[in-house]
C-alpha cells in the first residue's frame, strides 16, 4: 500500500503548471476517512488558476462530505497553503485539524489550521441579511 507521501509524489506528476513550473499536490481526508485528491491547474488567464487544495476540497464537497479531518500538501519544498486556500480549508476544517506540508525529498512541517489562519472567516461568524 502506498503511503500518503507516495500518493502525493504520484499526484505531482499530474499537475498542470506550465507557467509557474511549480507543481503542487494535495490530499484532503474527510471526517469519514475518505481521501480526496487535487493538483494545481494553471491557466493563461492567471486568476483562473486553481490550487491543489481547492480542487481536493471541491472533490470532497462534490462527494457529499463537509468536514475535513486532515490535510497533506506537497511541492518541491514544503509549501504551506496560500491565503486563499487557508480560507477554503478553514470553511470545512476546525482549528485543530493538522495540515502536513511536505517536500518531495521527505521534509515535513505540520501545522494546525488555527496556526495557519488564526482569524479565519467562519460560517458561524456570518449573519443572515435582515437579522
Amino acid at each position: 500500500m502506498d503511503t500518503i507521501a507516495d500518493q502525493l509524489r504520484a499526484l505531482l506528476q499530474k499537475a498542470y503548471a506550465p507557467y509557474s513550473r511549480y507543481p503542487v499536490a494535495a490530499i484532503v481526508k474527510s471526517a469519514s476517512g475518505r481521501l480526496f485528491f487535487g493538483v494545481n491547474v494553471e491557466n493563461a488567464a492567471y486568476p483562473m488558476t486553481r490550487c491543489a487544495e481547492q480542487i481536493a476540497v471541491g472533490a470532497m464537497v462534490s462527494a457529499g462530505e463537509r468536514r475535513i479531518a486532515e490535510v497533506w500538501v506537497m511541492g518541491r519544498n514544503a509549501p504551506t497553503p496560500c491565503g486563499g486556500c487557508r480560507q477554503v480549508l478553514s470553511e470545512f476544517a476546525g482549528p485543530e485539524v493538522k495540515v502536513h506540508c511536505l517536500a518531495q525529498d521527505g521534509q515535513e512541517q505540520v501545522y494546525r489550521m488555527a496556526d495557519l489562519l488564526p482569524f479565519a472567516f467562519r460560517p458561524e461568524d456570518l449573519t443572515q441579511a435582515g437579522e
